[in-house]
């Protein structure tokens, strides 16, 4: 078994040193079984291939069929006549 030191933020570490005492179990055991929980939960491929993300486009969006100039009439046709 390896020895380590970790830093948690201090209201985590309360919380759960609680749930620790709760059930009986060291910290230690509380932390491992954390870490194994973490392990059976997230997939096990730790390097999927990143795919870019790219804003969806005015025509995406639900604005079919405007052009870039009657989108902007529409928007100012619908600002408050008193800010104008």
């Amino acid at each position: 078994m390896t020895k380590t030191q970790i830093q948690v933020p201090e209201e985590l570490f309360q919380e759960l040193r609680a749930f620790a005492k709760q059930r009986e179990w060291s910290l230690a055991e509380t932390f491992r079984r954390g870490a194994e929980l973490l392990l059976d939960v997230y997939p096990k491929n730790s390097n999927p291939e990143a795919v870019a993300w790219t804003p969806p486009t005015s025509g995406e969006a639900g604005w079919k069929g405007l052009s870039p100039e009657e989108l902007r009439e529409a928007a100012f046709a619908d600002t408050d006549p008193h800010l104008a």
